[in-house]
């Protein structure tokens, strides 16, 4: 989902959102830095499989997923990191490792680490490596329908 097709589908649904461009970055910690916002604010897609289905886990920049924890507070068989081939085809309109966190709009579920939910601002990356999106949290959870879980360290 290219920047402009994310903004329409932000736009239908009435949300208020700020884009910002950045100097290309490669990593969530790095497009926080350049964008000057909080590694704590800045999520980041980490693409997982979920009994062996395809999902995104999606935290703040500067943490980590713990698959154990994850496994159990799901009660899934097997929770792992998907691979680069297992999932790159799935985000045809998005640079590799710039797609922004709304697995429902590509069929797939959505986990979100609780420390996200606690502020009032998410930002992502919205289809590239140039170019975010912040927006209130409550907004991106009414339309991400996240499953928010305590699975980030």
């Amino acid at each position: 989902m290219p920047v402009n097709t994310l903004k329409r589908f932000l736009d239908e649904q009435e949300v208020r959102y700020v884009t910002v461009r950045h100097s290309p970055a490669f990593t969530a910690q790095e497009v926080a830095a350049s964008a000057h916002i909080s590694g704590y604010e800045m999520a980041k897609t980490v693409m997982i499989k979920v009994n062996g289905k395809v999902a995104m886990a999606v935290l703040p920049a500067p943490l980590h997923v713990d698959l154990r924890h994850l496994r159990e507070l799901t009660g899934a068989g097997s929770v792992e990191l998907a691979t680069e081939s297992e999932f790159k085809t799935l985000f045809p309109e998005c640079e590799l490792g710039a797609m922004p966190p709304f697995g429902r709009l590509y069929g797939m579920e959505t986990y979100v680490a609780q420390r996200l939910a606690e502020d009032e601002y998410i930002a992502f990356n919205a289809g590239t490596h140039t170019e975010l999106i912040r927006m209130r949290f409550r907004d991106f959870e009414r339309l991400a329908e996240p499953k928010v879980l305590a699975f980030s360290h």
